[in-house]
């Protein structure tokens, strides 16, 4: 088996991105697997010492068969970093593990995610593998198939990172004249659809909405594990992109996961967990939103009361 070579991307978490490093150097096979780190450039004058502390901090990882460091001189931001970073690995290495800096991962990840990119290297329908299951509260199969892709800790190879559509304005007409976009939202759980059209209207640059959506349209799956391979520790408010949450705190399996042999199809169970899932989160974010609402149209008048 040859093994995928990891990508780490990094910005301004030092110690996310240590922790999630020494994570990894505890799978077996971390020796004789390839690690990029992509550091992106300061977007502004208080980020330049973090970013500097995290150069630091890279430069001095081992452990691996090899470590590469490339670093942007400018912020070219997060989207730019990913899409271009993953483009160089798979053009090199025809396949990849797309890690952020701020995951602990199982002592088996790289097991699961290279047993994985081995079993469905060949098999087109497959565009994507996944190691973070969410928090869900339904029971799923020890593996299993979504429509699309995904972007927590995930691989993939060059012929599906090939079919990513930059473009979001031609995702969102496909879905529309298709008429996907309730199923793309999980039955209107999560409002996928409204991200992509942010992402066309420049109110986020998000690549991960876009990689869905293209794997989505070409009816392409994403494999999942039964349980958890890693668990998401940037939901402290200290992300470009994340707030401060609690709701995808996850158990990590301590315990190897072997690829079955399944049918490359919808999961009726994975389906509806991941429904579930969305539509108590997303629930839960629009009650806070709207008290939130609530809150300041109170405290305006009681000014104005004065």
């Amino acid at each position: 088996m040859s093994l995928a070579p990891v990508a780490i991307f990094v910005y301004n978490r030092p110690d996310h991105a240590q922790q999630t490093i020494e994570s990894l150097l505890k799978n077996a096979e971390a020796p004789r697997t390839d690690l990029y780190i992509f550091s992106d450039g300061a977007k502004a004058d208080k980020d330049k010492d973090m970013v500097k502390a995290v150069r630091e901090y890279v430069h001095t990882v081992t452990g691996f068969a090899s470590v590469t460091v490339i670093e942007q001189q400018q912020n070219i931001g997060l989207a730019a970093s990913i899409t271009t970073g993953v483009t160089m690995v798979v053009n090199k290495h025809g396949k990849i593990i797309q890690m952020d800096d701020d995951l602990l991962v199982s002592p088996y990840f790289l097991r699961f995610m290279n047993d994985a990119l081995d079993h469905y290297e060949n098999n087109d329908k497959v565009a994507c593998v996944c190691a973070f299951l969410y928090p869900v509260r339904k029971k799923v199969p020890a593996n299993f198939f979504l429509k699309g892709a995904d972007c927590c800790i995930w691989g993939t190879w060059k012929r599906a990172w090939d079919m990513y559509e930059p473009d979001g304005r031609k995702l969102l007409h496909e879905l529309e004249q298709r008429r996907l976009t309730f199923k793309f939202d999980f039955d209107g759980a999560y409002p996928y659809t409204q991200m992509l059209r942010d992402q066309i209207e420049g109110k986020n640059d998000s690549w991960a909405i876009r990689w869905l959506a293209s794997a989505y349209l070409k009816d392409k799956y994403t494999l999942y594990p039964g349980k958890s391979m890693a668990r998401n520790i940037g939901m402290d408010n200290s992300g470009t992109n994340s707030g401060q949450t609690n709701s995808y705190d996850q158990t990590v399996s301590m315990e190897p996961i072997p690829i079955l042999d399944i049918p490359v199809e919808q999961s009726r169970a994975g389906y509806v967990a991941f429904r579930e899932f969305f539509t108590r989160l997303y629930n839960n974010y629009s009650f806070f939103k709207r008290k939130r609402r609530r809150f300041k149209r109170w405290v305006k008048y009681l000014i104005k009361g004065i």
